[in-house]
């Protein structure tokens, strides 16, 4: 009788642009450990803090042929919408640290302030997040949903993303929606990240994230 082995967890290393996306992403870690390893950043930083860890770290380059998904998790603002060339050219180059087989590079987009993509675990909406005034009243919206939060803290952030099957229901209903606004397609390309990168629209992508977590528990 042959012999069955046991396929190893994948392996995701994570890129936040703040405090808040950390914990989050610690959430999803303890979460899901069970089905893969998720990495956190040692710091906060993006595209360029991830070509220079993956060009200098000996731990980063080493692991780069069992690495199967990079994910970039971070706000979407305006005045960073002419940054969207120089960061695909981040994004091919790590897609090509490992061979033949591409890592996968998933980008965690949120509209202006991740408060938005935490507030869809409670409800769906897609006001306008353009202004100061605007991200004050998405976190003043969410304080009145879960009155602990705070950015950054790990506690208040886990207890509302206990709710993220919710979250996912919500934050996909919203991406459907923009096709009537011209996006071009609904799965990850990008041809379609480009469109939601560039927008001026309200969205949050986390929710593939999970859906893919999801789709590794047999």
């Amino acid at each position: 009788m042959a012999r069955i082995t046991k396929k190893a967890k994948p392996l995701i290393y994570v890129f936040c642009e703040g405090e808040s996306e950390q914990a989050y992403t610690k959430f999803l870690k303890e979460t899901f450990s069970d089905y893969a390893v998720i990495k956190p950043p040692k710091s906060t930083g993006l595209f360029e803090y991830a070509k220079n860890i993956y060009s200098n770290d000996v731990s980063y380059k080493d692991s780069a042929e069992i690495t199967d998904e990079i994910w970039f998790f971070f706000d979407v603002e305006a005045d960073q919408r002419d940054k969207w060339n120089k960061r695909l050219t981040i994004i091919r180059h790590l897609r090509n640290l490992r061979k033949p087989e591409k890592i996968t590079v998933r980008l965690l987009m949120t509209t202006a302030c991740i408060e938005y993509w935490l507030l869809l675990h409670f409800e769906k909406c897609a006001p306008s997040i353009e202004t100061k005034p605007d991200k004050e009243g998405i976190l003043h919206r969410l304080e009145e949903k879960e009155s602990s939060y705070k950015k950054g803290d790990y506690t208040s952030t886990s207890q509302i993303a206990k709710r993220y099957p919710q979250a996912v229901i919500n934050a996909k209903a919203v991406l459907e929606e923009l096709l009537q606004d011209g996006l071009p397609e609904l799965n990850d390309s990008d041809e379609r990240n480009r469109w939601l990168y560039t927008c001026s629209k309200t969205f949050s992508t986390v929710f593939e994230a999970i859906e893919y977590l999801e789709t590794l528990i047999i």
